[in-house]
């Protein structure tokens, strides 16, 4: 990856920047703008596109841009990149129609838009930068196929901590290490957590206290956990993994005595979590050496006496190495993570209350759910509800906290390209299916509109 930076210099010094477009203002994509416009050298940030598009103005006053210009075509769009003024617009479909603009990064963490920005930004042969888990942890895999045909990358992006963890991933592969397990650090995981009680620390951040509340509840992590198990064929070992909690402060090094030994070393490896270790933030990955010697100058070089070894990141700086994501795409057409194939594992929206026949369900971060990660072929055989596809979906029936919703539970909203492009992804992966397997009902309940 080091490479990258001689690879943007040039294009900084040719003139010839990789145009890219932004779908998103908010927390994340403001500071991406930032980083963008002010840091990244060989890439230029030509517009964003935001629902409120005073927000997306905000973005690049923010960056040191003052004056954008407002489009509402992919002609004026077209005309503002050529002529080098930087653009917004509220309809993001723009950023994807229009010419000169190479990749679209989709930073708003929504399914049902984003999976809208993902599909445009394909079918006109852009390169699709996601920094969006939620998305990837719902429809990656069938978005990657589609991407794999337009002959464009679809990736998650590089500072986040399933890119992070990918890159670690390869890097001990490369060695010689065998991943065994992928875990990830958290201070705080409470299933029970609300925009209530998240209210204050998404003031004091300038967050939205959904999106907080999806990080303490756990749902953020399933999601970015089943993005590394997507790309690397791992599991879990049971639904919600497992997430041992340790004494805050207790060294990283030591989860090698804490998952079970023979569940990591027997089968594809897994995708777990730790509460309270340090350094947190951080990622990192067990893995096994059968070598003797190798295990010889491992003791040597003070990683332990085996046969586990721990191998990890101390940060993940977000928005900061985003521009390596693009560049990696444009330049190689490689991405920092993307699904193998079909999905391994998938986030199951689960009740965080009593939920009431009757009640349309909240989406992520809200009162009603949270996600737990569950390996595919259960979610297939159960008929599990997806957490990402869960929102505006309106319960039949009565069910108490923390049971896992089923499609059948459910009355789905309909004419949803979510779901359409869930359905896609269930008949495409079918025959990838670790085991054989019943497929969901293919009359899943659905509502008309009202």
């Amino acid at each position: 990856m080091i490479i990258l930076d001689r690879i943007l210099d040039q294009r900084e010094r040719d003139g010839n920047p990789i145009r890219v477009g932004m779908v998103g203002a908010g927390y994340m994509g403001r500071a991406l703008a930032h980083q963008l416009v002010t840091a990244a050298r060989g890439i230029e940030l030509v517009a964003i596109a935001n629902r409120s598009p005073d927000r997306a103005v905000e973005a690049f006053r923010g960056a040191g841009i003052s004056r954008p210009l407002g489009v509402d075509t992919a002609g004026a769009l077209e005309d503002a990149v050529r002529s080098g003024r930087p653009a917004v617009a509220e309809d993001a479909a723009l950023l994807c129609r229009a010419e000169g603009i190479d990749a679209v990064i989709e930073v708003t963490g929504t399914v049902e838009p984003g999976a809208r920005v993902a599909l445009e930004a394909i079918d006109h042969e852009k390169h699709v930068v996601l920094m969006n888990a939620e998305l990837g942890g719902t429809l990656g895999p069938i978005l990657r196929r589609r991407a794999e045909r337009a002959g464009v990358v679809l990736t998650d992006v590089d500072g986040d901590q399933p890119a992070v963890l990918m890159n670690l991933f390869r890097f001990l592969c490369g060695i010689g290490v065998r991943p065994v397990l992928c875990g990830n650090v958290k201070g705080l995981q409470d299933r029970y957590r609300t925009p209530k009680t998240q209210e204050a620390f998404a003031r004091e951040w300038g967050q939205d206290p959904l999106k907080v509340t999806s990080f303490a509840d756990g749902t953020k992590i399933s999601f970015e956990q089943s993005c590394v198990a997507n790309a690397t064929g791992m599991q879990v070992v049971r639904r919600g993994m497992l997430g041992p909690e340790v004494p805050a402060g207790t060294p990283v090094e030591q989860a090698v005595d804490w998952f079970p030994l023979e569940e990591l070393l027997e089968g594809p490896g897994v995708v777990d979590y730790v509460v309270g270790a340090s350094p947190a933030p951080a990622v990192f990955i067990l893995g096994s050496v059968e070598n003797p010697l190798q295990r010889h100058y491992l003791r040597y070089y003070k990683m332990g006496d085996g046969p586990l070894y721990c191998f990890h990141t101390p940060y993940h700086l977000c928005h900061f190495e985003v521009q390596n994501s693009i560049a990696r795409a444009v330049e190689f057409g490689d991405a920092a993570i993307a699904p193998l194939d079909g999905p391994r594992v998938e986030v199951v929206a689960t009740a965080k209350r009593d939920l009431q026949a009757g009640d349309t369900l909240e989406g992520i971060g809200g009162y009603d759910l949270y996600g737990q990660c569950e390996n595919s072929e259960i979610v297939a055989t159960e008929g599990l509800l997806p957490m990402g596809l869960a929102e505006g979906c309106r319960l039949n029936r009565d069910v108490p906290r923390d049971s896992v919703l089923t499609w059948k539970d459910v009355e789905a909203p309909q004419e949803l390209l979510s779901h359409r492009l869930h359905e896609e992804q269930r008949a495409t992966f079918a025959s990838v299916r670790a085991t054989e397997v019943s497929p969901l009902p293919a009359d899943r309940p659905t509502r008309a509109s009202s």
